[in-house]
């Protein structure tokens, strides 16, 4: 009896052995397994990390063109020269152990924030206005409007052409994205369908609003006689009046297309981003309209 309790317990231990030693084996193969699993999720997430800082390098590079870009067309370049200046004269004082330099331009630097703040202050606010005016995302089930588009384009260049024609001075203002409130405020509300006749009577020479421009919004004649910022600017041609830099001015504060035409040559022009384009006739002003102005300005259904 004894001897058949003592084999069983013998077999028992040699069974259990054997157990360990499978489970021994499968952890290893799993460790293994788990491993070979782990070091693919890293080299997956390493080449994406790569991925993402060329895509980080590249988006903070095209920020640094474009504010650069910004800042060197308007009257901020001078400061900003002004400024780089300063940094390095500061930094030169500090590596040349230059203690009283150094000493009053840290003092000054404690407060250039603020005060790079409130000289930007205008620049600032035109460029979040323009940021938050950018679409990133495209509604593709909007209704395109662009026989509605097409027919005010024409009325519009019809006006402009016969105000050209006569010499008579006109200042029109086409919102996009950027709203103008402020603009608008200053003027009288008129929200009528675009006509050269209604053109032509607002810039009459004897009409009260014929010094303001009018702005367009929604493919309607919004407003009239409404006053612009004018340019700052020191090397637009002398030869140009005040209409001309209010439109350049109206485009460096907004994504307004602006067109003007001379009272006294009727030269038509179009500013566009603090830029101005000269010597457009009415074909030419057709098609430069078309490219700028989407299909989703001309709602017909807005009043």
């Amino acid at each position: 009896m004894f001897a058949i309790i003592s084999i069983k317990l013998k077999n028992y231990f040699i069974y259990q052995e054997i157990y360990i030693i499978m489970l021994s084996a499968n952890s290893e193969r799993r460790y293994g397994t788990l491993q070979q699993a782990w070091d693919a999720i890293v080299a997956q997430l390493s080449s994406w990390h790569v991925i993402i800082d060329i895509i980080d390098i590249a988006i903070v590079a095209f920020i640094i063109y474009w504010l650069t870009k910004f800042i060197i067309s308007r009257r901020a370049g001078k400061l900003a020269l002004g400024v780089v200046i300063f940094i390095a004269f500061l930094i030169i004082s500090q590596a040349l152990q230059m203690k009283a330099l150094s000493h009053v331009l840290s003092a000054l630097a404690s407060v250039g924030i603020i005060a790079i703040i409130i000289i930007f202050q205008p620049e600032i606010r035109i460029v979040l206005e323009k940021f938050g005016a950018v679409s990133f995302i495209k509604n593709f089930t909007e209704t395109k409007n662009s026989k509605t588009k097409q027919a005010i384009i024409t009325s519009l260049c019809e006006g402009v052409e016969q105000l050209a024609n006569s010499y008579t001075g006109a200042l029109i203002v086409i919102e996009r994205s950027v709203k103008l409130p402020d603009e608008i405020k200053s003027g009288t509300i008129v929200n009528a369908d675009i006509s050269p006749t209604l053109m032509r009577s607002i810039f009459f020479n004897k009409s009260p609003m014929h010094d303001g421009a009018i702005i367009i919004r929604g493919g309607r004649i919004y407003a009239a006689g409404c006053f612009l910022p004018i340019s700052t600017q020191e090397d637009i041609v002398k030869e140009l009046g005040s209409r001309h830099r209010s439109a350049i001015g109206m485009s460096e504060n907004s994504d307004a297309v602006v067109i003007v035409v001379s009272e006294e040559t009727g030269t038509i022009s179009v500013a566009i981003d603090g830029q101005l384009k000269r010597n457009y006739d009415k074909m030419n002003l057709e098609e430069e309209l078309n490219k700028l102005l989407p299909d989703s300005l001309f709602n017909s259904k807005q009043k």
